[in-house]
């Protein structure tokens, strides 16, 4: 059987033969990381793994109430540690030019006076809070 290089710790191994297209040697760290990884992958790719998951995530904090209050005030370093990551978040958001996705960067060419507005339907369009309208001047 030939050698292979472990994909957790970079490390030869002989894969069992059992598992020809082994991976991951067998030490308990890399075999963590492989299930790590598998885990990972399969909650990308698995919309009933995702909510598997979700759900057996809600059963535990029902069973275990008050669990993240207890834990937050027996782990002052934690809570400190999570304020400073979100501070590092909110000052890169604060510096990027922050924007509804569908909110228009063409300049404003309409001029200041009256206008009727007409709601136009259209159909497929898929959004409920927009209002599409027709734009005409009154005539005076």
């Amino acid at each position: 059987m030939e050698t292979k290089i472990c994909a957790a710790c970079g490390k030869p191994f002989t894969p069992r033969p059992q598992k020809p297209r082994q991976k991951y040697c067998s030490s308990p760290n890399c075999q963590s990381k492989r299930r790590q990884v598998w885990q990972k992958e399969r909650l990308q790719d698995d919309q009933f793994h995702q909510e598997n998951q979700a759900d057996a995530q809600q059963e535990w904090l029902d069973r275990n109430p008050g669990y993240w209050k207890k834990y937050r005030s027996e782990h002052p370093e934690y809570v400190e540690q999570n304020r400073k990551k979100q501070r590092d978040r909110d000052s890169k958001t604060k510096s990027e030019n922050l924007a509804k996705s569908d909110v228009s960067i063409q300049p404003n060419t309409l001029q200041a006076g009256l206008y009727f507005l007409r709601p136009v339907k259209i159909p497929g369009l898929a959004k409920k809070d927009v209002w599409v309208v027709e734009i005409t001047p009154v005539e005076p």
